[in-house]
């Protein structure tokens, strides 16, 4: 799951050309007669995934030969250079990969074209994995693609610079206000007492605990500038005008990690991938608890792939049966000891907790976790929104905010045509 470096919008298949490429092929991609069925002996699949790196790679190509040992199949598994832009051209030549990561930004747009089978709506374990996954996976209220794994945004504390000040366990903020204290208390000359990017999928966590929404619950209309989107917006550059956040750009950073890790931020808002840091800075103890509660509750952002399979694919059921073996727990815990993602089934994810203690607090965040909005057509819009909250210690919120409600409800409008 290609998270490292902090969930991007700018590349997402909605904001280029390939949309245009996929809306000329015929509905459902491959234009296939449907799955053949049966035996699933002597298939040839190819499986494109966006790796986070050699370890992932090859875990799932050890997978896939398991199966295809096991079934008397040969599975392909390519890591892609570029997720987005290899399987929009797949589609789009109407070659599409057998089995693929289908990201939860990209979900909505392939699943309203038709590309996407649905097979998860009728798979045995389909009350298996997180509701808030199902639903991030599930359009028209059809679950389309069973989860791989997950990631949650959580606090992040450099455990040495947290002691240097004198702070304990009791002192780990559980609202904005104890954030805000535990910031100042951490800020020095050297370093900012929090960091994260100047994006929504980070900032829109302040935005949810403030009770605020992207869309009314129907769906149906767009909710940006509410009065709560407006005080999450407003904390945040509360924290930027006291000085005690800075962005990673602010601090010679390419994203909040690599601040943790160069000593420039003691906290940092990032997932459960930030262990990779121990790669670079060894060295480095920090410990993750999860985020502040603001004045509407607790929330955080839950990013996750599926396993998409093309509509009408003739080897569809071949890829089912695939997919059925790659989120057993066995396996999704392999992944997890490999290379770190958190299992996608709840089963599995308690035996996680238990196995990675200090990722406890990742697993139990997603109980109230809400994915990012992701509807066909929203990328560009929130591309635009990144841009604006990279100003936003000189900005105005409100107008931000009402600029992003104009420009997302012309995308809901077109996306619901």
């Amino acid at each position: 799951m290609k998270l490292r470096r902090g969930t991007r919008w700018g590349a997402v298949l909605v904001a280029g050309g390939l949309l245009a490429s996929l809306a000329a092929c015929s509905s459902g991609g491959t234009g296939g007669t449907g799955s053949t069925g049966g035996d699933v002996a002597g298939q040839k699949l190819t499986v494109l995934i966006g790796s986070s790196g050699d370890a992932e790679t090859q875990a799932v190509t050890d997978a896939a030969a398991s199966w295809g040992t096991a079934n008397k199949a040969t599975v392909e598994v390519v890591a892609a250079n570029d997720l987005t832009q290899q399987l929009g051209q797949g589609f789009a030549g109407g070659n599409p990969p057998d089995l693929f990561y289908m990201g939860w930004d990209q979900f909505q747009t392939y699943a309203s074209k038709q590309y996407l089978e649905p097979y998860a709506d009728k798979a045995g374990n389909k009350d298996a994995f997180y509701p808030s996954l199902t639903s991030a996976f599930s359009y028209k209220d059809k679950f389309y693609c069973e989860p791989k794994d997950f990631s949650t945004l959580g606090l992040i504390i450099n455990s040495e610079k947290w002691d240097a000040a004198g702070l304990t366990d009791a002192d780990i903020p559980t609202d904005w206000a104890g954030l805000e204290t535990v910031a100042k208390k951490l800020t020095t000359a050297d370093t900012t007492g929090l960091s994260f990017g100047a994006e929504y999928a980070r900032i829109g966590t302040f935005m949810n605990q403030a009770g605020g929404s992207m869309i009314s619950k129907d769906g149906k209309k767009v909710t940006a500038d509410s009065a709560e989107n407006l005080a999450g917006l407003t904390e945040v550059k509360k924290l930027l005008s006291d000085g005690v956040l800075k962005f990673p750009a602010d601090l010679d950073s390419g994203w909040s990690g690599e601040a943790l890790g160069k000593g420039k931020a003691a906290m940092v808002i990032e997932g459960p991938w930030i262990s990779g840091l121990k790669t670079d800075y060894p060295d480095l103890k920090y410990k993750a608890v999860e985020l502040p509660a603001g004045p509407g509750g607790q929330s955080t952002f839950t990013f996750s792939n599926c396993w998409g399979i093309p509509a009408q694919s003739k080897t569809a059921a071949a890829a089912e049966s695939l997919v059925k073996f790659l989120t057993t727990d066995k396996q999704q815990l392999k992944f997890s000891d490999a290379f770190g993602v958190i299992p996608s089934k709840e089963s599995a994810a308690k035996v996680y907790s238990t196995t990675y203690p200090q990722n406890e607090s990742f697993v139990k965040s997603n109980d109230y976790a809400v994915s990012p909005v992701a509807f066909a057509g929203a990328s560009t819009v929130i591309g635009d929104f990144n841009s604006q909250l990279q100003g936003l210690s000189t900005a105005d919120p409100k107008a931000i905010l009402g600029t992003l409600q104009t420009n997302l409800q012309d995308a809901l409008d077109a996306a619901n045509k």
